[in-house]
């Protein structure tokens, strides 16, 4: 018999010539027979298998609303929830048996608490599902066994992640506990605690049954139904071009008929890298392998709870009398040639790679070193380039969606994850903010890059464990899309952050350069460390709860915006130009504000609007500013061609791609005549900021920049030291500045004038991080942080965007009109605290000690020089959250498990009347 302790000392004893990332493949072989009952934690799974047959188990419909592609966890509760929602004639396809591909050997883990208020709620519907609704319509047992949830922290740091976890978790009601060495050793007593700093306990986590679960979601879904087809493997995808010229879902084809249907749901696991194929349609997600081990009996073991020991990059999942030892590895296998045949099989477990996590399972629980080995558990899991799953519709085929890369987190987020999905479908957008998740956050330069999907995700999955810090920035994949303006801020300094591709600026090392390097897979398959890499020595400074290392370079870059003047290389917007005969019903119909209006001064050549784009809902699918344009030839990249109506947008660069679709969407299904162009990377565009701006362009423009001839929110085509460039009188800090939007090839030149000229003031260069903090001391949202898809402009503060008293028609009036007339039932407010301490979001918020939400964004605001946080919050009642609510409470938030006394504010408390960028200064 094979004991874990034994097997350690095998493997530090041998000497074997380390793999490739690309020789592992080869050398490893996977079987294509069915596993022994041995190897399979999951007996339910193999009595499924010994009837199966060669055809499909049920006749092909002629057509089908949806059809749902892969009977794993996602597909079953995509299916299940479309039908409970209505949608009853929708078919699911597996090629094989249900479960067959990823899920039947999946660990099953169910974790409550989440550093994201979304995935919380995913995960709590998730577990309703499973341990309450399909008992209650079936009258079957899923599996669920709720023995709870243990978080191992060897350090402060860890355990200062955790506790930030129980502070959001008090918002969703979720029962955790930190618990001392002591109190853990009481709780398990075949723990180690020696070397604890301490633990969070969540007694109601617990594991799932992926045979029984979606044995029982597919029985549900029936019942309603639905359809659920095995043993009929997909061969192709047809698709149609429409009239517009746009591509969309015809057909499903199978060897044993063809499905005639207007949307199919990509949930085939690691295979729906080449389902998407079948459509045209990139899906970034790669294969690897991840394995566990299942011990022989363990004495004192049962009713234990689960454990993730994240320092050992190990858990410990209880299996009857038995645990489940898995983990997450510096050195994964990647599965390369990815089979079809592939079902109910499983790859043999390589020692080299799995011994790593064996010594952290026997130092957590040393009786495991004297325990057998019962099976080993090695198969295929689909990982992506940020350790989130791929959901939405796709960008290239419209009715295409897809439901995979879970990064063998399926079954957890399987339920909350497939209802938004079945929403997306219904209604055409999720319920709750599925950004994170939607396939249009990454940029199309990026979902078919092979490097950038091997690096990333091999980064993603060698961290998983990692604490989430807030600064943390990836080390993979770098270098990817750079602006003009790269070398000359590498050169002063730059310490970058990565966006969409992009590499922005973070914030400026005064000890000189510090330039990303290539991957070194962290010294992972025989590839050398980089050596004296400063970017990598800096990032890892700023690992910590407490205020960053860098902290005074961040006050002195917003306080040099505060007082003299900044420049910000903001090149990485978007940048779309929208012409056309349809533009302004386009536009119209787009934007919440009119952005047809006339500038009052004829020097300047239009106005530019600050406004929201809305979904059916009146969520806010974006902010950008848009900048009407008169008509005439083309000036590229500055002014595009129009014999009409024009506009300008820019946009954050972060979720251009987003924007770009959303935009993109709309048009195609108002059937607006209009055209979307995309100049992100014809120009670059810098931000000078502050009280002695104007004194610095008026040097390089040749324009007049009073107050009179140059308004703020109006734009116009000038010189800058002999260069065309766009200059718009906007902000987004708060100060009197413009916007410098110029051509790629005029970027240095004007860059370098704008500093000579600001020599004299104290001019210095400034990034994303005085960015952030600025923009919060003026209250200024940023979409996806204090703006997301399920916040309305009212609930936000943004109504000033909304032109709700003219009588203009746009996406989502109806739903403001309605939430202006009834009251808003949550709503944003920023809060401040005396003690000088960090928060970064997601700190919970009380009223008069009960909870009523949570930060989304909190940052420290050096020039009223304290910390400040917005986040939205809801009367406990379920009543209007008025104004006199908000000044009659006594607000408190909490910071890992400490309360801080805060003041709300209804308007921000620096320059509430708007001065500063005004150019008004006292």
């Amino acid at each position: 018999m094979a004991y874990l302790g034994t097997a350690v000392r095998r493997l530090i004893s041998a000497v074997r010539p380390p793999l490739t990332p690309l020789c592992r493949a080869s050398c490893r072989s996977y079987s294509t027979e069915h596993t022994s009952e041995k190897s399979v934690p999951y007996e339910k799974t193999l009595k499924q298998v010994e009837g199966s047959s060669s055809g499909p188990t049920k006749p092909l419909p002629r057509s089908a609303d949806v059809v749902v592609i892969g009977g794993g966890s996602l597909g079953c509760q995509t299916l299940y929830h479309l039908a409970k929602m209505g949608l009853t004639n929708v078919v699911l396809l597996e090629r094989d048996r249900l479960t067959a591909g990823t899920t039947w050997h999946t660990a099953g883990l169910l974790w409550q608490l989440r550093p994201s208020d979304v995935e919380v709620e995913l995960l709590a519907h998730t577990r309703n599902v499973i341990s309450k609704d399909l008992e209650e319509e079936t009258g079957l047992h899923t599996g669920w066994i709720q023995n709870g949830g243990l978080f191992i922290a060897s350090n402060k740091q860890r355990l200062d992640e955790y506790k930030r976890l129980m502070s959001l978790g008090k918002v969703y009601g979720i029962e955790s506990y930190v618990l001392s060495p002591a109190e853990t050793k009481d709780l398990y007593p075949l723990m180690n605690v020696d070397d604890l700093y301490g633990t969070l306990y969540v007694p109601k986590d617990g594991t799932m049954d992926p045979a029984g679960t979606c044995t029982t979601l597919s029985r549900a879904a029936s019942a309603r139904g639905a359809t659920v087809i095995e043993n009929c493997p997909v061969t192709g995808i047809q698709v149609r071009t429409d009239d517009l010229g746009v591509k969309r879902v015809k057909a499903v084809e199978t060897a044993h008929g063809t499905i005639e249907t207007p949307c199919v749901v990509n949930c085939a696991g690691v295979w729906a890298t080449k389902l998407g194929e079948m459509a045209g349609v990139n899906v970034p997600l790669i294969a690897m392998h991840h394995a566990y081990v299942v011990t022989e009996r363990i004495e004192g073991i049962q009713n234990m709870p689960n454990v993730r020991d994240h320092d050992s990059s190990v858990y410990l999942r209880l299996q009857g009398d038995a645990l489940s030892v898995g983990g997450y590895e510096q050195n994964p296998i990647f599965w390369e040639e990815v089979s079809d045949k592939f079902a109910f099989s499983l790859f043999d477990l390589d020692w080299d790679v799995f011994m790593q996590h064996i010594e952290g399972a026997i130092n957590r629980v040393p009786v495991l070193e004297q325990t057998g080995i019962k099976s080993t558990v090695c198969g295929p899991e689909s990982f992506t380039a940020d350790h989130k799953p791929l959901m939405g519709e796709a960008p290239e085929v419209r009715g295409f969606f897809l439901g995979c890369g879970f990064n063998s987190a399926g079954m957890m987020l399987g339920g909350g994850c497939g209802r938004e999905l079945a929403k997306w479908i219904i209604h055409g957008r999720p319920e709750n903010d599925m950004y994170g998740y939607d396939i249009r956050r990454f940029h199309s330069s990026l979902t078919d890059n092979t490097r950038w999907i091997r690096e990333r995700s091999h980064e993603s999955y060698a961290k998983n464990y990692s604490v989430v810090f807030p600064f943390d920035e990836p080390l993979a994949s770098r270098n990817m899309r750079r602006d003009p303006f790269h070398e000359v801020l590498t050169e002063q300094g730059c310490v970058f952050q990565e966006r969409h591709g992009w590499e922005r600026p973070g914030w400026f090392n005064k000890e000189g350069p510090a330039p990303v390097k290539d991957y070194d897979y962290y010294g992972a398959y025989n590839i050398k460390n980089n050596e004296n890499y400063k970017y990598k020595e800096l990032l890892g400074k700023e690992y910590t709860f407490d205020f960053p290392p860098h902290h005074d370079v961040i006050k002195s870059e917003c306080l040099s915006c505060r007082h003299d003047v900044a420049v910000f290389n903001m090149s990485y917007f978007g940048k779309f130009y929208l012409t056309g005969p349809d533009a302004k019903k386009a536009a119209d119909w787009l934007f919440s504000a009119d952005v047809n209006k006339k500038p009052v001064v004829q020097l300047v050549q239009g106005s530019t609007v600050y406004t929201c784009m809305l979904n059916k809902r009146g969520g806010a699918e974006a902010d950008l500013t848009v900048s009407r344009l008169e008509p005439g030839a083309a000036k590229l990249p500055l002014a595009p061609e129009s014999n009409g109506d024009a506009y300008y947008l820019a946009i954050g660069g972060g979720v251009a791609e987003h924007n770009w679709n959303h935009i993109r969407t709309v048009i195609q299904d108002q059937g607006f005549q209009c055209q979307l162009t995309d100049h992100s990377e014809d120009m670059g565009m810098i931000s000078i900021q502050g009280p002695k701006s104007r004194e610095v362009l008026q040097e390089v423009l040749d324009t007049d920049l009073s107050n009179e001839a140059f308004p703020f929110s109006t734009h116009k085509v000038v010189n800058a030291a002999g260069h065309q460039v766009r200059a718009m009188r906007l902000s987004f800090v708060g100060e009197l500045g413009w916007e410098l939007h110029i051509p790629k090839d005029s970027c240095v030149p004007v860059y370098r004038a704008v500093m000579a000229a600001g020599a004299k003031h104290g001019i210095i260069n400034s990034g994303y991080r005085a960015i952030d903090s600025l923009s919060i001391e003026k209250g200024y949202r940023h979409w996806h942080a204090d703006l997301r898809p399920d916040d309305t402009p009212l609930e936000a503060g943004l109504a000033f965007t909304c032109k709700l008293k003219s009588s203009i028609p746009f996406q989502g009036r109806e739903i403001l009109e309605k939430q202006k007339k009834d009251g808003l039932r949550r709503r944003i407010i920023c809060f401040t605290i005396d003690e000088k301490v960090p928060m970064f979001g997601l700190e919970a918020i009380f009223r008069n000690g009960v909870p009523v939400g949570h930060l989304r964004r909190a940052d420290y605001a050096f020039f009223i020089d304290k910390t400040l946080g917005y986040g939205y919050i809801r009367n406990p009642d379920g009543g209007v959250v008025s104004a006199d609510f908000v000044k009659t409470g006594e607000f408190t938030l909490e910071r890992m498990g400490m309360t801080y006394k805060a003041k709300a504010h209804l308007k921000s408390p620096f320059d509430p009347e708007n001065k500063r960028v005004k150019g008004i200064y006292e």
